[in-house]
């Protein structure tokens, strides 16, 4: 019986497979990831993860995961909010970029705990946390609805999910915003990262992932109740907020 396949970027993969392609591209541009972050976003990222903080809910006290986390950036800002008597677990399956993550936080003075996981398999007792966040992880993972029901499960009653996501721009834009991700972002990856393939694969995986409306329905197909999303910079990126009822 031949194994299920997938999608890496516009390649079609073995499942089995695509979790090792996705930690190849991250382990190579870990140490590259929050410069180049700036470059390929115009800075624009650090307001795409201001607004969704404020979108939260998070306050003295809360318990939050931020899966995906990579290099901290989310993490972070939510420590700030939850304060002391608050919880703020950094994950993400990449040992590379939870590396760097761990070392950033531990500059700011933060002291968070911290752990390797597969998005699909949390390691969190169940209707445990206030909010669940993930920017810009989800269309990396090779079972979305997977890591959204183990989002789901691990939320209390009334937590919130907030997914930062790439998604579809607006049609206007969209001859410009291809030339820039095909041309433009692979060559900035080749220059300051020394890596223009994963950049391609970061094009080509923004591509193949649901746009807003699918990402909302499949969100409400696991059971998340109250799904509703913000699109940020045209549609470049948008946020998506569901409730566990």
């Amino acid at each position: 019986m031949s194994e299920n396949t997938t999608h890496f970027g516009f390649k079609t993969v073995a499942e089995s497979q695509k979790a090792q392609k996705v930690a190849e591209v991250f382990h190579s541009v870990a140490q590259k990831y929050d410069v180049m972050n700036d470059l390929m976003s115009g800075g624009l990222h650090r307001i795409w993860k201001a607004f969704t903080i404020a979108q939260s809910g998070v306050r003295e006290g809360s318990r939050v995961l931020d899966i995906a986390g990579g290099t901290g950036d989310l993490s972070l800002a939510f420590a700030k909010r939850a304060g002391k008597s608050g919880q703020v677990w950094l994950t993400d399956i990449n040992s590379s970029m939870l590396t760097v993550g761990r070392d950033r936080l531990m500059d700011k003075g933060q002291m968070l705990p911290v752990a390797q996981c597969d998005a699909e398999k949390l390691p969190f007792p169940s209707n445990y946390f206030d909010c669940v966040s993930v920017a810009f992880g989800l269309r990396n993972m090779t079972h979305k609805d997977a890591a959204l029901a183990e989002m789901l499960r691990v939320l209390k009653p009334g937590g919130r999910l907030l997914v930062l996501e790439f998604s579809k721009v607006a049609k206007p834009l969209a001859p410009l915003y291809d030339l820039y991700s095909f041309k433009l972002l692979p060559k900035m990856g080749e220059l300051v990262a020394n890596d223009a393939a994963s950049y391609q694969y970061l094009a080509e995986s923004i591509r193949m992932h649901p746009g807003q409306e699918e990402l909302a329905q499949l969100m409400r197909d696991v059971g998340f109740g109250r799904v509703d999303y913000h699109n940020l910079t045209a549609g470049v990126v948008a946020l998506h907020k569901g409730f566990k009822l």
